[in-house]
């Protein structure tokens, strides 16, 4: 968009603000160095300034031009720039006959120097000097930059001879980066126009290749720190990948390399096609309008678009609600593809730079720089590809040897990728262009192709590294042409804070996890998961599963089941038979059921495993939903997975497995129960006899069912060493570093709060509990055992940790402290969480368990949310059995397992609404405790 004089002079009317601050100077004799002038010189501008972004912002919000109000902005800095220099030179420092040397040029750098700014973008100043600086020069840069500094603004500057700056240029090449972009604002042109030409004479001319060389790394440098993908789902939009920056370092290579001032000059070059040079205009616009209203709406410069500004910005950029998207996802997913196109353009400028030089001798100029940083050497020469005519391979690179490579034979398309994928090969940036512009030839023919989808299954299924040929189909469009199923999801955002990526990235990532897994690399985090894919019957169907996982994200319908749909369409045109199919679709429709139930089920109640058992059916199937559950989670982002929830998984496979198998599990409890008694009995051997059958008869059925002989006897020993110590209380801390928590035991005398109270305690220092299991003894002890995420690296200091909270729960049970009302409620919940609406709701349901009703809680996640819901339980009079929480980003499922008083589950249907109601009050923060009320203890009791 042209910006008119007429427009911009309407924003900012520097001549009447001259006039006015001229005006301010009669009083004074027209001395404006006064202190009181300068206090109403400073008023002025600032209510200019103010009034002009005002202007900008509106308009902004009229016209959505982001380059626009960039502009604008530069406008209004330009001017008020230059009236403060010529207040400076004509009120305040006067010289009425300047030397040679009381000459001064302002220039832009940086962004700035570019004709464009953020609202809260820094002022990037070049102050030129013909000679060295003089008193004069210092007085009026320092009144400039005190003026500036005053207003609000943030400004770099530098004041520098010509001299300086091209010698400085030479050995820096941030500033020589800040010298190419200069631009002239005011002052003495001719010191300006002077060090442009100089600096292209003599630091531009001939260093082309070392100036890209170190932007490119200076770019991946970057890229590193701010995190690889450009599918984050709170990016950075300056210095993320596919942000801004990366199209100002584009324009600084186009820039340097080919003379350029303007963008539209590299079509002139050959550069950009047009059409390439209108995506990069409209790219740049579309993150400058993002970057533009965050800074406005933020009031400073605010460069991450996160969670809690996303659904503004996509509000004020005019985003609505789709069926089955959110006006927030909507926005989110326009970003992403634009994030995309800034790929695709750098592929482009950089394929355009390497063929000008492709002559060029080895290690010469910008081909063998790039070939360099890209670690490729060797022959020159060029090796037709074995059976696979119409392809070249030069630096380990592959080409077409002719543009109808693809017109010749569209089921190409697909073969260039299985050949890149077999032989490593990266691709040539020119094949890269060629495969952008075929994409038409993916139609229904291809698809249908029975070769064409071999193609693929061979990509999708490789035992290379599957992962990176499957990006480079997404990134040049094959992919989701292929598959348009896929293409549907193509920088598809998911507004949850559990979701670190898009779902197409999720997928493709889900794939290297899967491939990672398989080759051995995924180290000690997933050792079942290892060991079970190399006993696979069919690994197939685990990878084309995975690939089509979450590809019904975004409907109005549950993706497993629409997924289900989808596999059962498409699984054939793969080549699978209806049998592969089948599984494919089971897998897909069931792939959330294995991480609910390790999560949010207690896998000791014995129908839990027996009703997932009969939804899996077979072993293979469940081998196939344990490796792709754990590759699902790993890829959702950084430290989603850990060690607890391994060893949940762990734990809810090898408890179905003999169900599957046939196995032990057919023995009675009566038969289970004595073997651990049994087992345990050998570990005591050392206690006298008395105690020794006492303690065997201290528990409860349900504690030698559901407890793992290593516990049983940490359990034997902290009990005995209580009672040889007359102690009513005893607390064991054991840090378990595998499994990424700490384990908390507690034996108390029975006390209808103690679980309330522990959660408190854990609340209160700031411990996060991961589950809790309830036992009640014989002789009216509780054995309560809670875990706690990890938080320090180190062993004994995770165990003094414990310590502190175990002390903090003694005390608290002697009546010694008072814990503290958690004082996070729903209506101050602050930071991102503010972003995110989870309704709140409970279901009650008497099916999942023989012996308990089980409570599902569903909200806002927020610190002492488990303590809220136990103290309400303790008022409702429910026995807890055993809780189990879960945290998926901003939303809680905590899942507690009650009985009544009498060990009943709760069946009146009056009182489950009652219930209903009171656990919803204590998901919002509404705790109704009543002291007087009767409560009860949980525990096995009666219904043992």
């Amino acid at each position: 968009m042209k910006l008119s004089q007429e427009e911009l002079a309407e924003i900012f009317d520097s001549a009447a603000l001259r006039a006015r601050l001229t005006a301010l100077t009669s009083e004074s004799d027209g001395d404006g160095s006064d202190s009181k002038v300068r206090a109403a010189v400073l008023a002025e501008l600032k209510t200019d300034v103010k009034t002009a972004r005002d202007k900008v912002e509106a308009l902004l919000n009229e016209d959505g031009g982001g380059l626009a109000c960039a502009r604008r902005l530069s406008f209004v800095q330009d001017e008020l720039i230059r009236v403060i220099y010529d207040f400076a030179l004509h009120h305040v420092y006067r010289v009425k006959n300047p030397s040679a040397a009381e000459r001064m040029a302002v220039a832009a750098v940086g962004g700035y120097g570019r004709g464009t700014l953020a609202p809260g973008s820094d002022i990037d100043l070049l102050f030129i000097l013909p000679y060295k600086q003089t008193p004069w020069g210092e007085q009026v840069v320092e009144y400039i930059l005190y003026m500036l500094w005053d207003l609000g603004f943030k400004v770099g500057h530098a004041t520098r001879n010509i001299d300086e700056c091209i010698r400085l240029a030479r050995s820096d090449m941030t500033i020589r980066t800040a010298v190419l972009e200069a631009r002239y604002i005011w002052g003495d042109e001719p010191l300006y126009e002077e060090l442009v030409k100089r600096f292209d004479a003599e630091v531009v001319q001939g260093s082309s290749s070392e100036f890209i060389a170190a932007k490119l790394k200076e770019r991946d440098d970057r890229h590193k720190r701010q995190g690889m993908s450009r599918y984050l789902v709170e990016p950075n939009i300056k210095e993320g990948k596919g942000g801004l920056r990366d199209l100002n370092t584009l324009f600084w290579i186009a820039k340097y390399h080919y003379r350029v001032n303007r963008q539209s000059e590299l079509v002139k070059k050959g550069v950009l096609t047009r059409s390439e040079y209108l995506r990069f205009k409209k790219t740049d616009d579309f993150l400058w309008a993002v970057r533009c209203h965050l800074h406005f709406l933020a009031g400073r410069p605010e460069e991450r678009l996160s969670f809690d500004v996303q659904r503004e910005i996509a509000i004020r950029l005019g985003y609505t609600q789709h069926p089955g998207m959110k006006d927030v996802e909507r926005f989110m997913k326009h970003y992403f593809l634009v994030a995309k196109e800034v790929g695709d353009l750098t592929r482009i400028i950089c394929a355009a730079l390497e063929e000008e030089h492709v002559k060029e001798p080895e290690g010469k100029g910008i081909s063998g720089m790039m070939r360099r940083l890209r670690g490729n050497r060797g022959s020159h020469a060029v090796k037709p590809v074995e059976g696979a005519p119409g392809f070249v391979v030069e630096h380990n690179r592959l080409n077409a040897t002719s543009g109808s490579v693809f017109e010749t034979d569209p089921t190409n398309l697909l073969r260039v990728f299985q050949i890149s994928d077999k032989h490593n090969y990266n691709m040539h940036p020119r094949l890269t262009r060629l495969i952008q512009h075929s994409l038409k030839l993916v139609d229904a023919k291809l698809r249908s192709d029975p070769e064409a989808n071999r193609l693929f299954l061979s990509v999708l299924t490789s035992r290379n590294y599957p992962e990176r040929t499957l990006r480079k189909m997404n990134e040049t469009g094959v992919l989701g042409r292929f598959v348009p199923e896929f293409g549907k999801v193509v920088a598809m955002m998911q507004f949850s804070m559990y979701h670190h990526y898009t779902v197409d990235e999720h997928l493709i990532r889900s794939i290297g996890v899967l491939a990672d897994i398989e080759r051995g690399d995924s180290g000690d985090d997933h050792p079942l998961a290892t060991d079970l894919i190399r006993t696979l019957q069919n690994r197939k169907l685990l990878y084309v599963a995975m690939f089509l996982h979450d590809i019904a994200k975004g409907r109005l319908e549950d993706h497993s089941i629409a997924g289900a749909r989808v596999a059962r369409k498409i699984c054939p045109r793969f080549g699978l038979n209806e049998a592969e199919t089948g599984t494919v679709a089971w897998l897909i429709e069931h792939h959330l059921d294995m991480s609910m139930i390790a999560q949010s089920r207690d896998l000791s109640d014995r129908k839990t495993i027996t009703d997932f058992a009969q939804t899996v059916q077979s072993l293979e199937r469940l081998k196939l939903l344990l490796i792709l559950t754990v590759a699902d989670i790993r890829a959702v982002g950084p430290g989603v997975f850990n060690g607890w929830k391994g060893q949940l998984l762990r734990t809810l496979y090898y408890a179905t497995e003999p169900h599957l198998s046939g196995g032990h599990t057919k023995l009675s409890h009566s038969q289970t129960i004595r073997d651990a008694k049994e087992e345990l009995s050998g570990k005591i051997s050392h206690w006298k006899d008395k105690d020794k059958k006492a303690y065997l008869n201290r528990h409860y059925p349900a504690y030698w069912l559901r407890t793992e002989s290593d516990r049983l006897a940490a359990h034997a020993d902290l009990f005995h060493k209580a009672d040889l110590e007359h102690r009513h209380l005893a607390f064991q801390v054991i840090p378990r570093a595998f499994e990424g928590v700490t384990e908390l035991t507690i034996v108390a005398p029975d006390h209808p709060r103690l679980l309330s109270i522990i959660a408190g305690s854990c609340y209160s220092t700031g411990a996060n509990i991961v589950d809790a299991q309830i036992d009640t003894t014989t002789d009216g002890f509780a054995l309560d055992t809670v875990f706690i995420g990890r938080e320090l690296p180190d062993d004994e200091d995770e165990h003094r940790r414990g310590e502190r909270i175990t002390r903090l729960i003694e005390t608290a049970l002697r009546g010694e402290e008072r814990l503290p009302d958690p004082v996070t409620r729903k209506g101050t919940v602050k930071g991102r969480m503010k972003a995110f609406k989870v309704a709140s709701e409970v279901l009650i349901n008497n099916s999942l368990s023989d012996v308990y009703t089980v409570l599902e809680i569903t909200g806002l996640d927020r610190p002492g949310l488990l303590y809220d819901l136990t103290r309400c339980i303790a008022t409702l009079n429910l026995n807890i059995g055993s809780a189990h929480i879960s945290t998926f980003g901003e939303k809680v499922v905590d899942v507690i397992y009650v009985t009544d008083l009498t060990g009943q589950k709760i069946a009146n249907i009056g009182r489950q609404d009652i219930i209903r109601e009171r656990l919803a009050n204590a998901v919002e923060g509404k705790v109704e405790l009543d002291p007087a009320a009767p409560v009860a203890r949980k525990g096995q009791r009666q219904a043992s």
